[in-house]
């Protein structure tokens, strides 16, 4: 059950991400909202998270799952050149989130 709280709460780090930008400096009502909820519930789902999982290993997966799912959206929104390069990259951060799960 840890394991699925951490992988919701990075997923939720990759919302507030977004919504931090989209906020435009917290001059826009909804996604500065938007940023407060997520960022409280995936810092409490990670908090969580680390009481049965190792810290290092909790947070390594948090923020790549969140950097991973932040690049992405910013593929999707245009913010962001996917080259392959950058591809590559995603591919060995993701691979190295599953590797962490695996020996842990």
């Amino acid at each position: 059950m840890a394991w699925l709280i951490l992988i919701a709460s990075g997923v939720l780090e990759a919302v507030w991400a977004a919504a931090l930008s989209a906020s435009d400096g917290f001059k826009r009502r909804g996604p500065t909202l938007l940023f407060f909820v997520a960022l409280a519930v995936s810092m409490a789902g990670l908090a969580w998270a680390m009481n049965s999982l190792p810290t290092g290993t909790a947070y390594a997966v948090w923020v790549g799952v969140g950097a991973t799912l932040t690049v992405l959206w910013g593929f999707r929104t245009g913010q962001e050149r996917a080259t392959w390069g950058r591809v590559l990259l995603l591919v060995l951060l993701v691979g190295s989130i599953v590797g962490l799960k695996a020996v842990s």
